[in-house]
């Protein structure tokens, strides 16, 4: 059987810098503060360093595909800030796009423990409802949304094989990207920008966490 790796061990000092600026982030939101978009680029790039320093040793193909995902999502997160000349939800989708893929391979691969729960079909009706919901609203890039959507419920499905923390998480992005769209393509209150940030970084911050655990996990047996 193998060791149980208590969390305490893996959220010391190493997953502290990711939860102040995302703490800073989403409260600059709220207020309305100048330094939201600093940290916004600043947050992603800050989980690298409990991959980097939590393993030893290091399963090379899982962290190059956990570290791929990170460094996308960066690139999603700052297309504005990176490609100003550039159509930047086009760059926004294609980045988290890739990022999700990484995200699935990462699942099928490296962290399946289960077979694939039957409650997972609810993603397909997360899917089928955005498209007749938002698809009205989106014009001509209904179908990079409809690509994007895809596997984004993708993550979310192949995540329910893993670790509790990594489906959680994942359940987190889907939400944030969710009241995303919807701010994208309708009319959304201001006071929904804070969520769609506060679900993404505790998406993102308990996928790292639990792919992590997991690692970890295996390298005991």
């Amino acid at each position: 059987m193998p060791r149980s790796i208590p969390l305490r061990t893996l959220l010391p000092w190493s997953f502290l810098p990711y939860i102040a600026v995302s703490i800073v982030h989403v409260a600059a939101l709220a207020a309305d503060s100048d330094i939201a978009g600093p940290t916004k680029i600043w947050l992603i790039p800050l989980l690298a360093i409990p991959v980097i320093v939590s393993l030893r040793p290091r399963p090379v193909f899982a962290i190059a595909l956990l570290l791929a995902a990170i460094i996308l999502s960066w690139l999603g997160d700052s297309a504005g800030a990176l490609f100003p000349t550039g159509p930047e939800l086009p760059l926004m989708l294609l980045f988290f796009g890739l990022a999700h893929i990484a995200y699935m391979v990462l699942f099928i691969r490296v962290l399946r423990h289960r077979r694939m729960p039957w409650w997972t079909l609810v993603y397909v009706a997360w899917w089928i409802a955005m498209i007749v919901v938002l698809g009205p609203h989106t014009g001509a890039l209904l179908p990079a949304v409809a690509a994007y959507g895809i596997v984004l419920g993708g993550t979310a499905a192949f995540a329910a094989r893993c670790h509790p923390l990594v489906v959680v998480g994942s359940i987190f992005f889907l939400l944030s990207d969710t009241v995303l769209a919807f701010r994208l393509f309708t009319d959304m209150p201001a006071w929904t920008s804070p969520i769609v940030m506060l679900t993404y970084t505790l998406g993102q911050g308990l996928i790292v966490a639990g792919v992590l655990v997991s690692l970890r996990q295996r390298s005991t047996r």
